[in-house]
C-alpha cells in the first residue's frame, strides 16, 4: 500500500531560459477516506443485492431482477473503484513515469461500457415484456424497491462523500445513482400494478431504468475517452488561455501548447515561450506559472523559454530588430498546433 506523499513546488533549471515546474499534491489522507467511503457503499449493496435476487424471481418481476443485475454492476464498479484507487497511489518507477494514474480512468471507461452493455440487455428485455407482459407481484415489486430506496440512498450518500472530481469515484457514483432511480421508478410501478392491474408498468419502469443508463454511461465513456485522447480540461478553451498567456509583460509568441489531465482533476501544460530580446526568462515563467495556478488551477507546467532570436547552439543572445524577430519556425522545425502572438488576432 501506497502512503502519503507530499511534495512543495519545485523547479529545475534546464540552461539559459528555460524553466519546469511541478506544484505538489497530497493525496494520501483523501484517498484512504474515499475508500472507507467506498467500502461502506459497497457492503450495503452487496447484501441488499442478494436479498433482491432471490425476491426478484419469487415475484416474476423484471424491474427487480434488471435493478439486482445493476446493483451486482454497482458492486462490480465500487470494486473496480477500490483497486484503481490503489494502483493510482503507487508511485513512478521504471518506464511508468505518471505511475499508474490513469488506472483510475481505465475503471471509469469499463463502468461507462458495462452501463451501455446492460442498457441494451435490459432494454431488449424490457421491449419483449412490454409485448407479453407476464404476472407480476405488485405488492412484493413495491415493498423491495422501497427497501432499495433507503438502502440506494444511504450508499449514495456513502459515496458522496468521497472525491467525486475523480472521474473513477464518480463512475461508480453513477451505478449506484442510476440504481437509486431505477428502484424509484419499480417503486411507483409496484403501485401502479397493486392499484390497477397494470402489469406493463413493469416494464415501462425497466425502460426508464435503461434511460438512465444510456445517460450515464454515454457520460462516462465520453469523459474518461478526453482524458485518454489527451483532450484540453472541460471547460479550459486553448487559444483563450494562450492569449492570456501571451498578454503577459515581454512575451511575444507562444506555440507548442498543449493542455492536457494526466487523470482527472490534474490537469497539465507544456509550451514554448518566446520573450522579448533583454527580457528576464526566468521572471516571464514565473509569472505565467503564477497566472496558470490561480487562474487555471493548473500547476503542472513544463515551460521551455528562450529569448526570441535566441540561436539554439549557442548560450549568448544575438540581437536582432524587430524587423529581423524569428518566428516559431526558427525555433521548432516542427511546431504542434497554433501560435499565438501579442497583440490583435484571429483564432
Amino acid at each position: 500500500m501506497a502512503g502519503q506523499h507530499d511534495h512543495d513546488d519545485h523547479d529545475h533549471g534546464h540552461g539559459p531560459g528555460h524553466g519546469h515546474a511541478h506544484a505538489g499534491h497530497s493525496h494520501g489522507v483523501a484517498a484512504d477516506a474515499d475508500r472507507r467511503w467506498l467500502t461502506s457503499a459497497l457492503a450495503l449493496i452487496v447484501v441488499f443485492m442478494a436479498a433482491e435476487v432471490v425476491v426478484g424471481f419469487a415475484a416474476s418481476s423484471l424491474a427487480l431482477i434488471s435493478d439486482a443485475a445493476h446493483m451486482l454492476t454497482d458492486a462490480a464498479s465500487i470494486v473496480l473503484a477500490l483497486v484503481a484507487m490503489r494502483l493510482a497511489a503507487r508511485p513512478a518507477r521504471g518506464g511508468y513515469t505518471y505511475g499508474l494514474k490513469r488506472a483510475e480512468i481505465l475503471s471509469a471507461q469499463a463502468n461507462g461500457v458495462t452501463l451501455l452493455v446492460l442498457s441494451v440487455w435490459l432494454g431488449y428485455e424490457a421491449v419483449t415484456r412490454l409485448i407479453d407482459p407476464p404476472a407480476v407481484q405488485g405488492g412484493l415489486v413495491l415493498v423491495t424497491a422501497l427497501v432499495g430506496v433507503v438502502v440506494n440512498i444511504a450508499a449514495a450518500w456513502c459515496m458522496s462523500k468521497a472525491n467525486r472530481s475523480s472521474l473513477n469515484v464518480e463512475g461508480a457514483f453513477q451505478h449506484v445513482l442510476t440504481d437509486l432511480y431505477a428502484f424509484i421508478a419499480t417503486a411507483v410501478a409496484g403501485l401502479v400494478m397493486l392499484t390497477t392491474g397494470f402489469a406493463r408498468a413493469d416494464a415501462i419502469a425497466s425502460l426508464i431504468v435503461v434511460a438512465l443508463m444510456l445517460k450515464a454511461g454515454t457520460g462516462l465513456v465520453r469523459d474518461s475517452g478526453r482524458i485518454f485522447l489527451e483532450a484540453a480540461p472541460a471547460g479550459v478553451d486553448p487559444d483563450a488561455l494562450a492569449d492570456r498567456l501571451v498578454d503577459a509583460p515581454q512575451v511575444e509568441e507562444i506555440h507548442d501548447l498543449h493542455v492536457w489531465e494526466i487523470t482527472s482533476g490534474q490537469p497539465a501544460l507544456s509550451a514554448h515561450i518566446l520573450v522579448t530580446p533583454g527580457g528576464d526568462c526566468h521572471a516571464v515563467r514565473r509569472e505565467l506559472q503564477r497566472r496558470l495556478r490561480d487562474e487555471y488551477r493548473i500547476t503542472h507546467t513544463t515551460l521551455q523559454v528562450d529569448h526570441v532570436g535566441e540561436d539554439d547552439d549557442q548560450e549568448l543572445l544575438q540581437i536582432t530588430t524587430a524587423d529581423t524577430l524569428p518566428t516559431a519556425a526558427d525555433h521548432c522545425a516542427d511546431s504542434h498546433g497554433p501560435v499565438h502572438r501579442a497583440g490583435p488576432h484571429p483564432h
